[in-house]
């Protein structure tokens, strides 16, 4: 370099064992501060320093950067929690808490590099977490059992919690590249295997009929429960939000827009995920006779509590003390009440895809069970919706006339 100093060069000065530069910026704020770079030569400072000035020319810079704990922490409660749904932010905070924070937490927001990210989520999946969250710790010295006396039980967290950890992270960096605290998403940039998906037979039109058969001859109080999943493809949060507001006798129609959910600590009647899932579903006749029967035994479960009922904003399906249902708690009923019929053990979730073959079976038309499933895309209906042979139609049909007391077998 020559002796002159271009223009503007004062701002750079000798500092400690290097040299220091500053240059006038526009903070996020609308402030205006000063934001200073560092190097060992001069001309390393003067890069560092023209580099700024390009920063400066093109936006708002950020002067003081915060840790990745503090963003998270920030995210969490000012972005998340108020915008969107309770099982998201216990989701994402769950992510934050258990497996960010403890690896990359203390390192600095504009600082964290694509291979910082990747060499965590590397290290992540090869961490005992019952050895780094002390789970076995926790538990009474006379019932640990594994980490806590030296025996490390490999509790290795899978793939959809490596993903769910590195979607969390590049969930919140987005949010600090619209905030302009950084200048890209590298969570974005690092790739991890998907998951993979169990592929789980649904139940056949047959083995449907039987269960509902079973459920009906027991007198189960959440028959109507299953009918609801099993031939309207209700989810689980969405049967466990029903009120008898939702439903009109009259005209046949049930009105989905509410879900019961657990989030955390807490169990949320809240509304249902979009306003597409939203709908007016046609009711047949089994369906209603179904829920007719529910209301009788709902009234017989108050008069039988008597001033130990809790009358919880009407909802269809309670305990028997009128309290909502644990969300879980149906998942397993589900499941005990299959054992009980002799049927094969599927998630509650699959009966989604039972639902589209017992339409098929019913002969529901493609455009009414698109309705029914509440699919935005008739695509959508066409690839779950299975031929069923006709000798399986008989006898699915067979069985639910008899589970139904002979009603009516659909709407089509």
């Amino acid at each position: 370099m020559s002796g002159k100093r271009a223009n503007g060069e004062g701002s750079i000065y000798p500092y400690k064992n290097g040299f220091a530069a500053y240059v006038w910026v526009t903070t996020p704020d609308g402030d205006r501060k000063r934001k200073y770079v560092y190097g060992k030569t001069r001309e390393e400072t003067h890069e560092k320093w023209i580099k700024l000035h390009g920063e400066a020319t093109r936006g708002p810079v950020q002067t003081r950067h915060r840790t990745v704990q503090a963003f998270l922490s920030y995210w969490l409660e000012s972005i998340v929690k108020p915008n969107l749904a309770p099982l998201s932010y216990v989701s994402y905070e769950g992510s934050v808490r258990l497996y960010i924070v403890p690896r990359l937490g203390g390192k600095r927001l504009d600082k964290l590099t694509v291979r910082d990210v990747r060499e965590w989520l590397t290290k992540l999946a090869g961490i005992c977490q019952c050895c780094a969250q002390g789970k076995d710790a926790k538990r009474p010295m006379e019932r640990q059992r594994c980490c806590a006396v030296g025996e490390c039980c490999e509790a290795y967290p899978s793939r959809r919690v490596v993903q769910a950890a590195r979607d969390a992270l590049r969930a919140a960096l987005t949010h600090a590249v619209t905030e302009e605290e950084i200048s890209k998403n590298v969570a974005s940039l690092v790739k991890v295997p998907k998951p993979r998906r169990r592929r789980i037979k649904p139940w056949s039109v047959v083995e449907a009929g039987r269960f509902l058969a079973d459920s009906l001859t027991r007198e189960d109080p959440l028959f109507a429960a299953w009918v609801l999943v099993l031939c309207l493809g209700l989810r689980r949060g969405e049967v466990l939000g029903l009120t008898w507001k939702s439903i009109d006798f009259e005209t046949g129609e049930l009105y989905v827009d509410h879900q019961i959910q657990r989030a955390g600590r807490q169990i949320l009647h809240r509304e249902t995920k979009t306003e597409e899932s939203d709908d007016y579903l046609p009711l047949p006749e089994f369906c209603l006779k179904a829920l007719r029967m529910r209301r009788a035994q709902q009234f017989g479960d108050q008069k039988a509590a008597g001033e130990l009922w809790q009358d919880t904003r009407g909802l269809v399906f309670t305990t028997k003390y009128g309290t909502a249902i644990e969300p879980g708690n149906l998942t397993r009923m589900f499941a005990l009440r299959a054992r009980r019929a002799g049927l094969r053990v599927i998630p509650l979730r699959n009966t989604r895809h039972t639902c589209s073959s017992l339409l098929v079976a019913l002969k529901v038309h493609p455009k009414v069970a698109q309705r029914i499933l509440r699919h935005s895309q008739i695509a959508m209906t066409m690839e779950v919706y299975a031929e069923a042979s006709e000798e399986e139609v008989r006898a699915a049909l067979g069985k639910l006339s008899a589970a139904m007391g002979g009603t009516g077998t659909g709407t089509g």
